[in-house]
């Protein structure tokens, strides 16, 4: 292999290593993002549910039903985050 080759070897396992970086911090963002909107969510629903915050029934058939959705699919959301 000659220093060339060698250079550029070098030159491409750095951009790959600060993409991968970049991505995984990208990754991260994300995961929070979602976690926090899903949760905040969830949480907005029981609230409804238990009677906690005003104009329990105002929310939309559509609304309600976007809602259950989400909460079926935060175990699956998890699960995926976690590997």
């Amino acid at each position: 292999m000659t220093t060339y080759e060698t250079l550029d070897l070098h030159t491409r396992v750095a951009r790959y290593e600060a993409a991968l970086e970049e991505l995984r911090s990208s990754h991260h963002d994300v995961r929070a993002l979602l976690q926090d909107q899903v949760l905040y969510e969830r949480w907005q629903q029981i609230g409804v549910e238990l009677g906690f915050i005003a104009g329990a029934g105002s929310a939309p058939n559509g609304q309600q039903a976007d809602l259950q959705s989400l909460n079926q699919q935060i175990p699956q959301m998890s699960e995926s985050w976690a590997s």
